[in-house]
Order: C-alpha cells, then structure tokens, then sequence
C-alpha cells in the first residue's frame, strides 16, 4: 500500500504540469484581449497604458518566453497574480476555497444518503409505485440543470413563500464569524455564535440542495442496480435460507457489496460537485471558487483561470487517490490481488 501511494503521489506533479500546459495553450488561443480587464476599455486606444501594461504583466513577451516563465513560477508554488484583483491567485483561492468546499460537503453529504436511500428503497420495491418515484427523482437530478433549478427554487422558496434563506453565505448586515477554518457553520460553532450557526445554516441548505439533486440521481441509480444484482446473487438466497431476516439480508449482506461500485462514483462526484458548483455559486452570489472562476473566465484573467483549473485537476487527482483507497478498505480481495 506504501509503494502504491508513493506511485501515485509522484505522478500527479507530472499531470498537474501537463493540465497547466493544456490551460496555458487554450487561454492564449482565445480570441478576447485581456488588457480589457487590465486597463479598461477606455485606455486601449492608448498607447502608452498599453504598452506599461503589457510590460507590467509580461504580455510583452513571446508565447514560448511567457510558458517558461509560467511553468517556472508554477514549479516555485507561485501561479502569479490576478489581473483583476491585483492579489496573488493563491490567496484569492485560499479566501474563496472554505466557500466552496463548505458547500461541496454538505451537498455531497446529503446526495450521498438521500441517493442511497432511494436506491435501496427502489430495489426493494422492484417495479412498484416507490420504485417508479425513486427512479423518477434520479431522472430530474441528472437532467435538470443546476442553474435553472437555482433560479426556479429561489423564486419558489425565497421569494414568493420565505421559505429559505436567499443569496450569500450570510444576511447583508450580519458580521461573518472570526475565521478559523473558512466554513461559517463550523467557525460560528466553535465560536458559541448559535445564531450565527443557525443563519449560516439556512443559508446553505438551498444551494446544497440544488447542487446536490445531480449526485442524487447518478447515487440512487447506481445503487438500485447493484443492489439488484447482489439480491440475485447465491449467497443472499442462502442467507434467506437460513432465515434471517429480509431487512438484516439487505444492510448487512448485499447492501456492502453493492456500495463498492458507489465508492468512486461518490468520490469523483466530489471533484465533479466542486467544478460543477460554477453556476450554482453565481445563481446564489456564493463567494466561493466558482463565482471567482466566471469572472476569471470573463475577464480573460489568464492567472486566476489556471488557478482554478489546476486546483479542480488536483481535485480530481486526489478524490480519484481517496477512492481506490477506500476500495481496498471495503473489499479485501483488492488488497490480496
């Protein structure tokens, strides 16, 4: 296990590099001029600002001399600074990631267990009425999109009945708590704030939500069919035989096998939950990683867009570790193959 991780580890630099050198490619192909952003577009008629801009930010240069002063910096841990913030992207992404994994987390969390009941509940009601609602409810999660569920949920909720809280991680005028973590439930708890932990809550229960429905869909889906195919299988009849019971059958028998199958799908919904979050972020004016991303890619802020992708390339790199990890944990046999 110590030689696979090692082997693992030692890869992803590689991959990372090759994921900057892709971003570095398709950002400088575009077609829009990032001295917009950088110098307004009233001073790009300006030849003096644009030439002190291009110098200051290095587009001056030729793209073979720019790729080797961006893979340098990005080997020093350094991936330069924003063109609109004026701020290291490392530090805006050190503010905006506790936003985003705040909300990843309670939405993986909750599609996780709603999908795999669902899909339990599904299997064991084969072609009934419950059956056709699980599979129903999986079908809107993974082909409704996330925005315009956003929007429709808080037009719905927030404005028309007050359901919910709406947008931001807070009200307007409350104070967040003082930072110890970046995650405003656990801070506000931490801190005794119980008021503050209850707002911060209800504010995240709708976009968690909506981001979540997706997970939901692809989790019970999966579940349902595995867990069929375990209830088929000779050991459950021989369980059955011996007579125990339906319910110790499912969760202590199939219920474990057919949650292997769900371990990397839940593990890679996580790296999917954090760059899918983009649209779910600006719907609900999320200050996290993916309303940072939308501007980023709006203002052609070459800085800030490899930052953001590098991260949900590590993301991926990481959850995909995490889950082969955990697949030996659950099943012996990987370990002695």
């Amino acid at each position: 296990m110590i030689r696979y991780l090692a082997r693992r580890v030692a890869v992803m630099p590689l991959l990372l590099l090759g994921t900057a050198s892709m971003v570095f490619v398709v950002s400088r192909a575009t077609s829009g001029n990032p001295l917009v952003s950088i110098v307004g577009a009233r001073n790009l008629n300006n030849p003096v600002i644009v030439a002190a801009a291009k110098q200051r930010w290095g587009l001056d240069r030729s793209l073979p001399v720019q790729y080797g002063r961006f893979m340098i910096n990005l080997l020093r841990g350094d991936l330069g600074t924003s063109f609109s913030t004026r701020r290291p992207v490392l530090r805006d992404l050190w503010d905006r990631l506790p936003a985003t994994l705040e909300l990843t987390i309670a939405a993986l969390v909750l599609g996780s267990a709603v999908g795999i009941l669902l899909g339990v509940l599904a299997a064991r009601h084969r072609n009934r009425a419950l059956d056709h609602g699980a599979r129903a409810v999986g079908l809107l999660g993974s082909s409704l999109p996330a925005f315009w569920l956003g929007m429709l949920l808080l037009y719905l909720l927030y404005s028309r009945l007050g359901w919910v809280q709406g947008p931001n991680r807070l009200n307007a005028r409350v104070r967040p708590p003082t930072r110890l973590t970046g995650f405003f439930t656990v801070d506000s708890l931490l801190h005794g704030q119980w008021s503050l932990l209850w707002q911060a809550c209800m504010h995240l229960v709708l976009p968690a939500t909506v981001l979540a429905w997706g997970v939901v869909g692809i989790v019970s889906r999966l579940v349902r069919a595995s867990l069929l195919e375990e209830l088929s299988s000779e050991y459950v009849r021989v369980a059955r035989a011996m007579g125990l019971r339906e319910r110790t059958v499912v969760a202590t028998h199939a219920l474990r096998n057919a949650l292997l199958p769900t371990i990397t799908i839940v593990a890679f919904a996580f790296a999917y939950l954090i760059t899918n979050a983009v649209l779910v972020e600006k719907v609900f004016s999320w200050p996290g990683v993916g309303s940072y991303a939308v501007e980023a890619a709006r203002q052609l802020d070459y800085p800030a867009v490899a930052g953001v992708t590098l991260l949900g390339g590590l993301a991926f790199l990481l959850t995909n570790l995490v889950s082969d990890i955990a697949y030996t944990m659950a099943d012996p046999r990987i370990q002695l193959s």
